[in-house]
C-alpha cells in the first residue's frame, strides 16, 4: 500500500557514494572530465516514430519506483520505456565492470504524474519550478518523460545505489552535473564514470540533473544534431 507523502525528493532510496567507496576494496573506473554543458533550444518535432514501450526486465537494472514508493497520487507501480532505451540500458548493465549495475529512478512518466509534480514545485517557495518541465500534451513538444526516451538513474555496486554528492530530485546547485568537476574525491569521480558510460551509448543529460539522461527526446536531437524522434507515448494505449 502506498503512503502519501507527496514530498519531493522523498523517500531517499540511495547510500552516499563517499561513505560507500570508504568502506569497499573496489575502485571507480578513471573517467575524462564532464565537458562543458549545455542546454540549446529544441525544435519542435517533425517526426514521429512509433516505436512500443516496454517494461524494464533485467537482473542488472535495479528498479527503484520512486514516485510509486513515496505515494503520489498518479504514479505507477513498475518501469516503461521505448524498446530500444531499454536495449541500450541492458547493453550498459552487461557491459559495467564486475559488482556494477544500474538502478532506475523513473522513466516514463504519465502527463497525469506530470501535472502533480510541477504544480507541487510551484507551490512550494523552496524547489526552483524549472525542475520538473511543464506538463504538456502538445504532439510536437512534449516533456521528455512523457515521451518515453528519458530515464533518471544511477549505478549500483553489490547492488546498492548510489548518489554522488547529492540525491535524486535534490533542489540545490549539487545537483548540475557538472558541479563537482573542480573537487576531486570519490562523488566527482562517479559522476564522470555515469556520464561516460552514457554518452557512449548516443544518451544526453539534462545539465541541471546528474541522474537525468535522454534519447530520441526534442533535448537530444537539439544536442547531437539528430532528429528527435519520440512524441508523446503511453504502454497502455
Amino acid at each position: 500500500m502506498k503512503v502519501n507523502m507527496q514530498k519531493i525528493g522523498e523517500p531517499v532510496l540511495t547510500t552516499d557514494v563517499q561513505k560507500f567507496f570508504e568502506n569497499v576494496n573496489i575502485n571507480i573506473p578513471e573517467s575524462e572530465a564532464i565537458p562543458e554543458l549545455q542546454e540549446p533550444k529544441a525544435s519542435d518535432l517533425e517526426i514521429f516514430d512509433n516505436e512500443p514501450l516496454v517494461e524494464l526486465k533485467h537482473p542488472d537494472v535495479k528498479l527503484l519506483n520512486c514516485y510509486w514508493e513515496a505515494g503520489w497520487e498518479n504514479a505507477i507501480d513498475g518501469c516503461w520505456i521505448r524498446e530500444s532505451v531499454a536495449e541500450k540500458l541492458y547493453d550498459i548493465a552487461e557491459e559495467l565492470p564486475d559488482r556494477w549495475g544500474l538502478a532506475i529512478f523513473d522513466a516514463w512518466r504519465p502527463l497525469a504524474l506530470q501535472n502533480e509534480l510541477f504544480k507541487t514545485a510551484c507551490e512550494d517557495p523552496l524547489i526552483p519550478e524549472e525542475l520538473f518541465a511543464e506538463p504538456s500534451s502538445d504532439p510536437v513538444a512534449p516533456p521528455p518523460h512523457l515521451t518515453g526516451g528519458a530515464v533518471d538513474l544511477t549505478f549500483t555496486v553489490d547492488n546498492v545505489p548510489l548518489a554522488p554528492g547529492s540525491g535524486f530530485d535534490d533542489i540545490s546547485p549539487a545537483a548540475r552535473a557538472d558541479f563537482l568537476e573542480e573537487i576531486s574525491g570519490f562523488n566527482r569521480d562517479f559522476r564522470r564514470f555515469l556520464y561516460w558510460t552514457m554518452h557512449t551509448h548516443n544518451f544526453v543529460v539534462f545539465e541541471e540533473e546528474w541522474w537525468h539522461f535522454e534519447f530520441g527526446t526534442r533535448r537530444w536531437g537539439a544536442l547531437t544534431g539528430e532528429k528527435a524522434k519520440f512524441g508523446v507515448a503511453s504502454p497502455f494505449n
